[in-house]
């Protein structure tokens, strides 16, 4: 972290230990402020699967001083394959090691990541405080006021809203807004891996539907799966569900799918749910980041990503400007449209897995025709998001 000496001394409390809080919290404790992170789990734990650390967000472990720890938490992607799931027969390949030499896409476990963060954020000095559960946040008084479970209360000099879908924080600074039930719907569930198996995320395109599996390392191979679906699902990310109903759901896909979820023994799912940006992302002593101010569609695999880009930008932000109030002004303006712009591109992403009939036979056409001639072009629609590097000293310089 470069050399501005703000924060030297500044106490800070984060609220939520995910990857946003901890990435965070590292951030600001390597600029020299005191940081607490408070975290409602009795442990730092994350429920979930495996995600993907696409260029963009490896930078920031990279800069955090984490690119060793990332290394070692899970295999680097060779390709991304476009699959047609009833048939099994390729659509695309995406050779990312020959069209993005070096760029560092990477499949990681939650836990791996959180675990990572974690550590990273205690050997900065960070102290994690576990079972805090707020009820609410205060923003009237001259400090952010944190209101706990039992009615008692804390004030802080300056409050970090890192509480996920959820946020109090969020609620604070916006009010209580409604989500959007998507009418689609998510499990996901780790079986074995075999040993030999690529480094490749394979996307399995249906009708209404489509799944996603990569290798984990460590024996285990992610899965999510998308169905389109008019019932209401609760928007929880620990909801449990029959691994029948899963297979029941892709039972016309290919043998490499039934089989693999012929080895699903527990399976989560949830509801889709689209939320607006947060209008207001600070105020009085207070900011959001990651899923608090922007929660998005995992249809790009960036919400742990721009979760790690929010956390660089903040803690640069405080780091280089005299008023926390002209340094969440320059981290919003720096992050709002970038990151509406991602969620999205992720919201119609799914529908281009989700093509039938006719619609389908053309958009595969094109995919087959443009992986073959053109695959630069098909990688390169997304550059705008993988080529983004936050940590670049141009972009942080006080203004």
């Amino acid at each position: 972290m470069k050399g501005w000496t703000v924060l030297i001394g500044r106490k800070v409390t984060v609220l939520g230990g995910g990857v946003a809080g901890l990435a965070v919290a590292r951030a600001l404790a390597l600029s020299g402020a005191e940081v607490e992170v408070l975290e409602q789990a009795d442990a730092i734990r994350e429920v979930g699967a495996g995600l993907q650390i696409s260029p963009n967000g490896a930078r920031v472990l990279r800069a955090l001083g984490l690119d060793a720890a990332l290394d070692g938490a899970g295999p680097k992607a060779e390709a991304v394959q476009l699959i047609d799931g009833e048939t099994g027969g390729q659509v695309a390949r995406l050779d990312l090691g020959q069209l993005r030499p070096g760029a560092g896409y990477h499949f990681v476990h939650r836990a791996r990541l959180i675990e990572m963060l974690a550590q990273g954020a205690r050997d900065a000095g960070v102290q994690i405080r576990l079972l805090h559960q707020i009820e609410s946040v205060d923003l009237s008084g001259e400090r952010p006021r944190l209101i706990n479970a039992q009615g008692a209360s804390q004030e802080t000099d300056l409050l970090i809203g890192a509480d996920g879908l959820h946020s109090k924080v969020r609620m604070a600074l916006n009010g209580r807004v409604a989500p959007f039930f998507t009418h689609q719907v998510a499990w996901r569930a780790l079986i074995p891996c075999e040993p030999d198996a690529p480094n490749v995320a394979q996307v399995f395109m249906g009708a209404g539907r489509h799944l996603v599996s990569y290798p984990l390392g460590g024996g285990l191979r992610n899965i999510v799966a998308v169905e389109e679906r008019h019932s209401w699902v609760e928007e929880s990310w620990a909801l449990e569900d029959d691994p029948m109903n899963l297979r029941v759901a892709f039972e016309d896909f290919c043998p490499t799918v039934k089989g693999w979820l012929a080895q699903v023994e527990k399976v989560n799912l949830w509801g889709l749910f689209r939320h607006p940006v947060a209008e207001h992302w600070y105020g009085n002593h207070t900011a959001i980041l990651g899923d608090a101010a922007h929660p998005t569609l995992p249809f790009l695999a960036q919400g742990a990503v721009m979760a790690l880009e929010d956390a660089w930008v903040l803690a640069q932000s405080l780091a280089s400007h005299d008023s926390d109030e002209a340094a969440f002004a320059a981290y919003q303006a720096a992050r709002h449209d970038r990151c509406a712009r991602i969620v999205n591109a992720a919201t119609k992403n799914a529908r281009n897995y989700h093509l039938s009939g006719v619609q389908r036979a053309v958009g595969h056409l094109a995919m087959r025709a443009a992986s073959r001639f053109a695959p630069e072009k098909l990688v390169g629609k997304f550059d705008w998001i993988y080529e983004h590097d936050v940590t670049d000293e141009r972009d942080v310089t006080p203004s």
